[in-house]
């Protein structure tokens, strides 16, 4: 029975039905979910490879890369102690991993078959390319033969699909939901690439500075996309604190904490009816207070709170607004067998 409509819920909203908003939401989270995995991963292996220093310490970069991802308990049930090639086979082609390559490829088209009827040809040609990428006998070979190649062409293809999207579907409800759902799961995964480096692989104190410590804080800035962007500004040579400020406050910088942040909030309001003056609501509450945080406070000030409790702390607003945006607005529960993968990120 799908429950009465909250009162800060805007009249058009009941438009949509709750289960295209639902597959809309999660076919775009998780494309771009797949896409950050294969970054990630490019650039671990690209990282391990090319330092004889990180090479020593390959297990606690591979260990830092499970815990960063959420899959280091299943990953030790399944494999036990973490190595290059068990963790890069689990993050790209286990199925028993929701959050694994293939798996968030085989979701975000399962909830695009579901809607097919509300997506441009484009935009589902371009995910069931991919997905038949993956499925495809020959992937593992292409893989383990050119693994750089292999991720680039994941990461192109969420590119060409968030393209597509862009210039193929209307700029209605629907396509609230899918920003929605993309800037949400970027703004997750930008406090993980942040917290692994800074919590996770936090270097003994000689060390900071060092060249391995800048070495790590460049595969940072890479693993977001954002080197190039990080070197307009920065002309010089990588200096952490530089680089964590970047990647938290830049608001131009589209994998920015606080660019996102905004994008979140401004299709919140538009999903949920809000207006910034007076948010109703306890997501746009939430929502407003991050961005608040995110306009007002400097690196001084996140470096003196703990980066590790900063980041922290943001993960959980993104949650408590994901989960109230899920129940007041996608009330239906999809019955296919990915139902409970779904569910698990929450």
């Amino acid at each position: 029975m799908i429950a009465s409509e909250p009162p800060f819920l805007r009249p058009q909203a009941t438009v949509m039905l709750s289960r295209v908003a639902h597959s809309l939401y999660w076919m775009s989270r998780y494309i771009e979910r797949a896409e950050n995995i294969a970054r990630l991963l490019d650039v671990n292996l690209q990282f391990v490879s090319d330092l004889p220093d990180a090479r020593a310490s390959s297990p606690n970069l591979w260990e830092a890369l499970l815990l960063s991802t959420g899959g280091r308990e299943r990953f030790g049930q399944l494999h036990g102690d973490p190595g290059g090639q068990a963790v890069t086979e689990f993050l790209a082609f286990d199925l028993r991993n929701p959050d694994s390559i293939l798996s968030c490829v085989y979701a975000a088209r399962e909830n695009a078959r579901m809607i097919r009827d509300q997506l441009s040809l484009e935009m589902w040609e371009t995910i069931n390319e991919l997905h038949l990428l993956l499925k495809a006998s020959s992937a593992s070979s292409d893989w383990a033969a050119h693994p750089a190649e292999f991720f680039a062409r994941i990461t192109r293809a969420s590119h060409l699909f968030q393209g597509l999207t862009a210039c193929t579907y209307s700029r209605s409800e629907g396509w609230e939901f899918i920003q929605f759902g993309k800037y949400l799961e970027r703004a997750d995964k930008t406090t993980r690439i942040l917290d692994m480096k800074y919590h996770i692989l936090l270097p003994a104190a000689t060390d900071v500075g060092g060249a391995l410590d800048t070495a790590q804080w460049q595969a940072v800035l890479r693993s977001a996309s954002a080197i190039e962007a990080y070197r307009r500004y920065h002309v010089r040579e990588i200096l952490p604190w530089k680089a964590a400020e970047f990647l938290i406050f830049s608001d131009s910088f589209p994998r920015s904490l606080h660019f996102c942040a905004g994008q979140v909030d401004e299709f919140l309001r538009r999903i949920l009816g809000e207006t910034a003056a007076r948010p109703r609501s306890g997501a746009a509450r939430a929502s407003r207070r991050l961005l608040g945080d995110l306009q007002s406070l400097t690196i001084a000030d996140v470096l003196q709170r703990g980066m590790h409790e900063f980041l922290v702390e943001v993960r959980s607003g993104l949650v408590a607004i994901s989960d109230e945006v899920v129940a007041t607005t996608m009330f239906y529960r999809a019955d296919s067998a990915l139902d409970e993968q779904q569910q698990q990120q929450q």
